[in-house]
């Protein structure tokens, strides 16, 4: 009937057993006063029937066993119970901030840093719980490819349409970190990080990475630099008239300047050269900016006993109309 019942006062319950007990007696006690009469034969009583009265003459008995059982019920506090646990978390808001200039089609990484990165991204994610996400991406602009979300599904999507081209080449460094302050500038967590990734030196953008820092800064945002490509050089694809031919370009990624920011936003600075580093190095970030999480359980419970006494009150006054009407005694 109710989910999840339990019983306040489950002792009442044991006096149930007394009900077959008090049956017994009543049906001992009946045929104790009944009269025994022998007749030879039946058949002049063949078309008698019993009246109503006689039909009924153990009713309020029955009713009567049915309230004390209804009250005892009533007495041990049916009680349906729910649960659940109450999720305190401290908060983190989190903007991943990634470099999708031209040069990240280099190809020290498998398949290219680009498509090393994402992956890396996405994994990410899927380690995280209950902390606001979004992406923002630049080359030689920025923009929010996936505003602060929740959605891990719908981030992961977008994170997936990402390649370079999508804007004009360069790298915006502190165009990017404009953005992502300006996404999360308002937060009220309790953590607000960002994880830049880039394997350049900033050249475009009306903002310098030192400003944009300091702005972060400001808001208190934690910046994680990360600084990607091998040492020395890197093969780049290259589009010619007899297909992809690759050549070696110059791996220039500005750690001083990555160092800086990170430094003075109270973050980390590192340097990933392969896939195995780019993911450790995220699995760090990862552990050190997990969600402090507060579980508490609780359990609501709603009375239940009211209906069964009220079911024993309407069955007490039947029996009450039933005695003093149709079963009435003589006097």
């Amino acid at each position: 009937m109710w989910p999840n019942v339990t019983f306040r006062t489950p002792e009442f319950l044991y006096a149930l057993a007394i009900i077959p007990l008090v049956v017994y007696w009543y049906v001992r006690n009946h045929r104790r006063l009944l009269s025994d009469i022998r007749y030879s034969t039946l058949r002049p009583f063949a078309a008698l029937k019993g009246d109503l009265r006689e039909r009924l003459r153990h009713v309020p008995f029955a009713l009567r066993v049915l309230v004390i059982g209804l009250l005892l019920v009533a007495l041990a506090r049916p009680q349906s119970s729910s649960e659940g646990r109450n999720v305190y978390t401290e908060g983190i808001d989190i903007v991943l901030l990634l470099d999708i200039s031209g040069s990240m089609l280099a190809e020290d990484f498998q398949p290219n840093r680009i498509g090393a990165a994402k992956e890396v991204a996405q994994n990410f994610v899927d380690g995280r719980v209950n902390d606001r996400m979004g992406l923002v991406v630049f080359a030689g602009q920025s923009f929010t490819q996936c505003p602060m979300t929740l959605d891990y599904r719908v981030l992961k999507n977008l994170l997936r349409q990402v390649k370079p081209g999508m804007v004009e080449d360069g790298t915006a460094i502190g165009m990017g970190i404009a953005q992502g302050v300006n996404r999360i500038k308002e937060s009220k967590a309790k953590s607000k990080v960002m994880i830049l990734l880039t394997d350049g030196v900033n050249n475009r953008g009306e903002i310098d990475p030192v400003t944009a820092g300091e702005l972060a800064h400001s808001f208190d945002i934690r910046i994680y630099t990360i600084g990607v490509g091998t040492i020395g050089e890197a093969p780049y694809p290259v589009q010619t008239p007899f297909g992809i031919r690759y050549q070696n370009i110059p791996v220039e990624v500005d750690e001083k300047i990555l160092q800086k920011i990170a430094d003075m936003t109270g973050g980390q600075y590192f340097r990933a050269t392969n896939n195995r580093a780019l993911k450790q190095i995220y699995e760090q970030i990862d552990k050190m900016e997990k969600t402090r999480i507060e579980v508490r359980a609780y359990r609501s419970f709603a009375e239940l006993f009211s209906p069964w006494a009220a079911l024993a009150l309407l069955l007490l006054l039947v029996e009450i109309a039933l005695r003093g009407t149709l079963l009435r005694k003589l006097p």
